[in-house]
């Protein structure tokens, strides 16, 4: 049961109103159940230096979501067989004199099980932000760019012997998709992916370009040594990360764009029957490859109602008896985070078979130009769907 009534969702604006009004929250919120649009609101600035309001047709820097579209992408070339999961990455991308092991397969690269070393392993803690002190940002543009900041690290762990997050890993995959496609990487996105779903507003926008109506990212500027102090000034994001997106992140997507997305996904409108269910089906228990440690505990050692699993860039919580309570992926990068998240309703008929995570129930997409301004939203709107 859910507490979605209108009297929720009003407290519900009225919070997110007092978030931006506070410089806490600055995005777009959309809920729908069943396709049916809930409620959508625009809050707080898409440009700090202008003054230049959010609306809900803004696009905004999705981060990490972006996978989604990749792994979409990868699957489309399995389904026409131009690809193969188990094909082995080096038969497709030259990657002789790298520290690559020859075992690691598409399968590993889309479900984070391939064991190489990330450019920045944010698992460990490590910044992404500080890759580009020494790299000029800049000069990385094209999806081959990224090979010298990772190629040459020695594995976490052997392909498919764990799970550890890992960005660069859809890199490989993207560079994959562009040798069997015969296109760019975003080209292809662009037409086989955006243009097919019906999202006509997204696209993948340069920071040093003007665009209308896409948000720009920014960070508060805070005192004291922890950086938890008063805000003095905002900081925009335009050294943190690659001017352009790639396999792994930096799509620019509305809100209403990236609940068309999923219900594109889940209406086979996107893939063949059989990468459809793969999509929607959790593939491999979350762990960090080389502790015990999993995501049934959470920062806190505290043990979760649910376990998190990955499939092909999706990410899920399957609860004790095996069903998703929700299917998901995050985004966070300087500047920007985003949520895409579906809870299936349970016991709820589902359509063509599919797994229960393509069930009908609500979904939620939450898009901010700022790290920390998703996840509140998220965290409200989670336990309003809880009931």
């Amino acid at each position: 049961m859910t507490a979605l009534d209108d009297d929720a969702l009003a407290a519900l604006d009225t919070h997110l109103r007092g978030a931006a009004d506070a410089d806490a929250f600055s995005g777009v919120v959309r809920i729908e159940r069943d396709g049916d649009p809930l409620f959508e609101r625009a809050y707080g600035v898409a440009s700090r230096r202008w003054g230049v309001p959010v609306r809900t047709s803004t696009r905004f820097d999705v981060a990490s979501v972006t996978k989604l579209f990749t792994a979409v992408a990868v699957l489309q070339q399995v389904g026409e067989g131009r690809l193969g999961l188990d094909d082995r990455i080096h038969d497709h991308v030259d990657l002789a004199g790298t520290t690559i092991p020859r075992e690691v397969t598409v399968r590993h690269l889309l479900t984070h099980t391939s064991g190489i070393a990330d450019d920045a392993d944010e698992e460990a803690g490590e910044s992404y932000e500080a890759l580009w002190v020494d790299r000029p940002s800049y000069s990385v543009t094209r999806t081959a760019d990224f090979l010298p900041g990772f190629v040459h690290k020695e594995p976490n762990f052997a392909p498919g012997e764990g799970c550890r997050y890992c960005n660069v890993g859809f890199v490989l995959a993207g560079l994959a998709l562009e040798k069997v496609a015969g296109t760019t990487y975003r080209e292809y996105v662009r037409e086989h992916v955006f243009a097919r779903a019906g999202m006509d507003r997204s696209g993948f926008f340069r920071m040093d370009e003007a665009e209308p109506d896409v948000a720009e990212g920014w960070e508060p500027v805070r005192e004291g040594p922890d950086d938890e102090g008063p805000v003095t000034g905002w900081r925009q994001n335009i050294y943190s990360y690659p001017p352009v997106g790639s396999p792994d992140g930096g799509a620019h997507v509305t809100a209403r764009d990236l609940a068309r997305f999923w219900a594109a996904v889940r209406s086979g409108e996107l893939l063949p029957p059989d990468l459809t269910r793969a999509f929607l089906t959790p593939q491999v228990k979350h762990d960090d490859g080389d502790t015990d440690e999993t995501d049934d505990k959470d920062a806190e050692g505290v043990e979760r109602a649910a376990s998190v699993h990955y499939g092909f860039g999706l990410e899920f919580e399957l609860l004790a008896d095996g069903s998703v309570r929700s299917a998901y992926k995050e985004g966070i990068n300087t500047g920007s985070s985003a949520m895409l998240r579906h809870y299936p309703d349970a016991g709820g008929s589902v359509p063509d078979g599919l797994p229960s995570a393509g069930a009908p129930g609500v979904t939620v997409v939450v898009v901010s130009n700022g790290e920390a301004g998703a996840w509140d939203p998220v965290r409200r709107i989670d336990a309003l769907v809880r009931g």
